[in-house]
């Protein structure tokens, strides 16, 4: 890529000196040369400074019996930066709990990698072109959960 049209300033944040593009997606190469992609930098977790793949996670709790989809994000948190949370649809009439969630993660992936928030919902909001909007699912949880000052003070 050579830029983007009429828009120097995207450019400039997203090539640099060298000409290496910055994407922002994160990837691990295959033995046979080809890349992976598995998630976007802008999406990491950083949990007491402990780095946390969303994709990663959602990949694994995909592997449920009682979960049809989830979507994982950070949370603000005063002490570790951030928590784990994460939106998970059932599959039709099946159910679950939070802990049945976490016990299935345990002793599977990292303990912090582990979400502490679950919310079990019906849909995710998403764009027009069908892609998930994790921000707003962030904002819910930090409005429910009166995380507001938090917030605020890591975008400052």
């Amino acid at each position: 890529m050579k830029g983007y049209d009429r828009n120097p300033e995207a450019t400039a944040a997203a090539i640099d000196s060298d000409g290496w593009l910055h994407s922002g997606d994160l990837a691990t190469m295959r033995p046979d040369g080809y890349f992976r992609i598995t998630g976007r930098a802008k999406d990491m977790i950083s949990r007491g400074g402990e780095k946390v793949y969303p994709l990663e996670v959602e990949q694994f709790l995909r592997e449920h019996p009682a979960v049809s989809d989830v979507y994982v994000f950070g949370i603000p948190d005063q002490r570790l930066g951030e928590r784990v949370a994460a939106w998970v649809r059932l599959k039709n009439g099946l159910a679950a709990a939070p802990e049945e969630l976490r016990n299935f993660c345990r002793g599977q992936i990292a303990y912090f990698k582990i979400p502490e928030h679950i919310r079990f919902v019906d849909s995710f909001p998403m764009t027009a072109n069908g892609k998930v909007q994790k921000y707003l699912m962030r904002a819910h949880e930090v409005e429910a959960l009166g995380l507001e000052s938090l917030a605020e003070t890591e975008t400052a």
